[in-house]
């Protein structure tokens, strides 16, 4: 089974599980199509995390995020002295870091794929060639691009009519040029992206940008690597939950939410308690503070991250949620190993596509891809766009005389909210596997749909299908439109003073269950997302 953002994605996933491909190939093939049928989302052009499970063995996990290059420094994001509007920022070159996707799928493809590496390129070639229609979301998202003119004249011409707006709905359209480029990709392999013409033009795309060009060159491109990291683990009402590590913060989030959780009896409580909803946002509120001054790319930073993971520290932290009333003033814990850095003000993150498969020998691949905002920098090469990755920084290198631990660096991985997660049962056995798009949004998503089906005993559809609350600081954010924005006179009587509502489109969740001794697919129903079985 493939759970994906876009049908015709899970699609090709289930060509490739059909032609006894692994989870990985399937997760692969499913990671391509996206790239061709959901273009503003995700694709090779960006980078992404992969949480992977070996016919129930132990997790491992891949660091496909994108790198800044090696000119890029704590400064990178200022103009006149100060730092620059993410919206000056996001368009062009300067944002753009190196795309590591295709460099993680050729590790784990070496290591876990069944099926020759040019197996995986078909599906996403022929509907690149054959053409694929324009969908409503996809429509949405050239109707509502803040800059169309930041877009290249290539993007334009496969997207946009002559009078500027976006081709209808149901159009179909075509991208020759991506299928040529990903059938030299599997023909070639994935050095042919990293090295020569594909790299060169990347470079210069990046360094000639009409918007905010910026020093990329092509050593900084051949040298990306793509890297196995631990997974983060931890226990919660005796299942095992494992995610991504840093440079994602997405692992540590979800699981010190459900840690500081599982104290109180959610089960208890219902899908439809005041009470129950706002005990999951205080434990955000918690550990998204720990988040935002803690986590960014080990490789620079020291993250303290087993204090933070302590099930002791966790437990204090827990100690802080009441029931009845809200933490008047969140401040990020002391952990175990932690050093002196600041906290940032948080940076806007959007964009991304996850995707889950399973394959019939039990192998589970949980992936989020991503190029960061809607069409990623603007610039496209070769029938892909070009990521934004860079914005995921912190814009200011320090903060109160010391330094911030997501600045910019050379070489460095910005800091993520991706969330891949994997869950195993008592007995040892995968359970399910899910993650989400929708930025900083990411670890609340994945939390409520772990939450729905352990605590509140519900299929992933429904446990998906649950509506959203966010609190990510002193706001809390609910779902418009749903029964958390009928709940927001009794969240304000537990103390929170600031609630806010979020439109449903923001959100995009994917997840399979063994359930009943068999996978069940859930996709979320705010996108154009399916389950596609063999």
């Amino acid at each position: 089974m493939v759970s994906a953002a876009d049908p015709r994605a899970a699609e090709a996933g289930v060509e490739i599980l059909r032609e006894r491909g692994s989870a990985a190939d399937a997760a692969f093939a499913t990671l391509l199509a996206l790239n061709v049928v959901e273009p503003q989302s995700s694709g090779i052009g960006g980078g992404g995390y992969l949480v992977y499970s070996d016919r129930n063995g132990p997790p491992v996990t891949f660091d496909g995020r994108e790198k800044a290059p090696m000119a890029a420094t704590g400064t990178w994001f200022f103009k006149n002295g100060r730092p620059m509007e993410f919206s000056d920022a996001q368009p062009g070159g300067k944002s753009v870091g190196v795309p590591g996707n295709l460099r993680m799928m050729a590790l784990a493809h070496q290591q876990y794929g069944k099926l020759p590496w040019a197996a995986l390129f078909q599906p996403a070639i022929k509907l690149a060639r054959d053409g694929f229609k324009i969908t409503p979301r996809l429509h949405n998202s050239l109707l509502h691009y803040p800059a169309t003119g930041a877009l290249s004249a290539e993007a334009r011409a496969i997207f946009y009519q002559a009078d500027g707006q976006p081709k209808p709905v149901g159009t179909l359209v075509r991208n020759p040029a991506f299928a040529a480029f990903l059938d030299k990709i599997a023909r070639l392999g994935p050095d042919s992206f990293y090295v020569g013409p594909n790299a060169q033009a990347i470079a210069a795309t990046v360094g000639h940008a009409p918007h905010n060009p910026a020093p990329m060159t092509t050593g900084d491109i051949a040298s990306y690597e793509a890297k196995p990291r631990p997974p983060v683990c931890a226990s919660y009402r005796g299942y095992r939950i494992c995610g991504m590590g840093p440079s994602s913060s997405g692992g540590f989030s979800v699981l010190a939410t459900l840690k500081q959780l599982e104290r109180f009896d959610l089960s208890a409580l219902g899908p439809h308690s005041p009470t129950a909803w706002h005990l999951i946002a205080e434990s955000e509120r918690l550990a998204y503070a720990d988040r935002d001054k803690y986590l960014a790319d080990e490789d620079f930073v020291h993250v303290p991250l087993a204090g933070l993971t302590d099930p002791a520290y966790l437990a204090s932290r827990s100690a802080l949620i009441s029931p009845t009333r809200t933490i008047a003033d969140v401040h990020p814990g002391t952990p175990a190993g932690a050093e002196v850095t600041c906290t940032p003000a948080p940076q806007p993150e959007r964009g991304t596509s996850h995707f889950v498969a399973v394959d019939r020998w039990g192998d589970v691949a949980s992936e989020t891809s991503t190029i960061e905002s809607s069409f990623g920098s603007g610039l496209m090469v070769n029938g892909y766009y070009l990521n934004n990755e860079l914005t995921d920084f912190s814009f200011e290198p320090e903060k109160d005389g010391c330094p911030v631990a997501n600045r910019v660096e050379g070489g460095k991985r910005p800091r993520s909210s991706m969330s891949p997660t994997i869950v195993y049962g008592p007995d040892g056995q995968v359970v399910l596997g899910v993650g989400a798009a929708g930025g900083s949004t990411i670890p609340a998503q994945v939390v409520k749909t772990i939450v729905g089906v352990i605590d509140f005993h519900l299929p992933p559809q429904q446990a998906i299908a649950l509506p959203m609350i966010y609190a990510p600081g002193d706001t809390l954010f609910v779902e418009s439109g749903t029964f958390l924005e009928a709940m927001i006179p009794q969240l304000k009587g537990l103390g929170h003073a600031d609630v806010k509502t979020l439109p449903p489109g923001t959100f995009k969740a994917n997840a399979i269950e063994w359930l009943n001794g068999r996978w069940v697919g859930g996709a979320d129903p705010r996108s154009e997302g399916a389950a596609v079985s063999e």
